[in-house]
């Protein structure tokens, strides 16, 4: 589709008999924020691994902003401004906020700094990670070492890391898991504030998260894409409703 930044076409990864994606076909539009939801084991981390080249597809296409990335590496899908964060957050504990972030800013400058704690000095770099940490809430946090935050602040950390690449899109894993209710607010009010700035894919178990944030939804269930389409038509689908019953009630 012409006007998809995103296109997924027959995506499938298979683990000896096992489909965890099957033929998955999903697009994503310029500027909206995608949920993709679905049971536990339905395949929705593989399938974001998939996107972002972690794991290599056994078949299908993975098109980004008109181009076909599928056999890209996953570094060269970040320079092409496709970002992910994980659902166990990844970042140096023993660095400040700001260091992270700053280094994260480094990596897409090209800066060829000879020492790895350079980006701490560096006035650029530092002027561009504060205000990706402002954005994400946690500017008053940057000299805190990274380690010492609160696992909500970490999450939000890792979000502002994924700004700092300057992404076209922005895969989410799980950005709320763990996270308190006030962090879980914290981190909401934050993807509300990029929604139309930054595409954004969220996987999302909080389905009062997934229903108030997502532009669309789409439903994958043992590997398949069962249904795509504006959230209040998912929670009224009773397929959807079917696959989640006895998990998910707030459905």
């Amino acid at each position: 589709m012409a006007d998809s930044l995103l296109e997924l076409r027959s995506l499938r990864k298979t683990y000896g008999a096992l489909f965890v994606t099957d033929n998955v076909d999903l697009s994503v539009r310029p500027g909206e924020l995608h949920a993709v939801i679905g049971p536990n084991g339905a395949g929705k981390t593989t399938l974001i691994h998939q996107i972002s080249g972690l794991v290599r597809s056994d078949s299908g296409q993975v098109l980004f902003d008109g181009e076909d990335i599928t056999h890209l590496p996953m570094h060269e899908r970040v320079r092409r401004g496709l970002a992910r964060s994980f659902q166990i957050t990844s970042i140096l504990p023993a660095f400040s906020a700001l260091e992270n972030v700053a280094l994260a800013v480094q990596a897409r400058s090209g800066s060829s700094f000879r020492f790895f704690g350079n980006a701490a000095r560096e006035e650029a770099l530092n002027d561009a990670a504060m205000e990706c940490l402002n954005v994400v809430g946690i500017g008053s946090r940057a000299r805190v070492p990274a380690g010492l935050l609160s696992h909500g602040e970490k999450r939000q950390l890792e979000l502002a890391i994924g700004l700092a690449t300057q992404p076209k899109l922005l895969l989410l894993d799980e950005p709320l898991a763990g996270t308190g209710h006030e962090e879980s607010l914290r981190v909401v009010e934050t993807l509300q504030s990029l929604k139309g700035r930054i595409t954004i894919v969220l996987i999302e178990h909080d389905m009062d998260a997934v229903f108030s944030l997502a532009d669309r939804v789409s439903v994958l269930v043992y590997g398949r894409v069962i249904a795509t389409d504006k959230p209040e038509r998912i929670r009224a689908n009773e397929e959807v409703r079917a696959a989640y019953l006895g998990e998910e009630e707030s459905l």
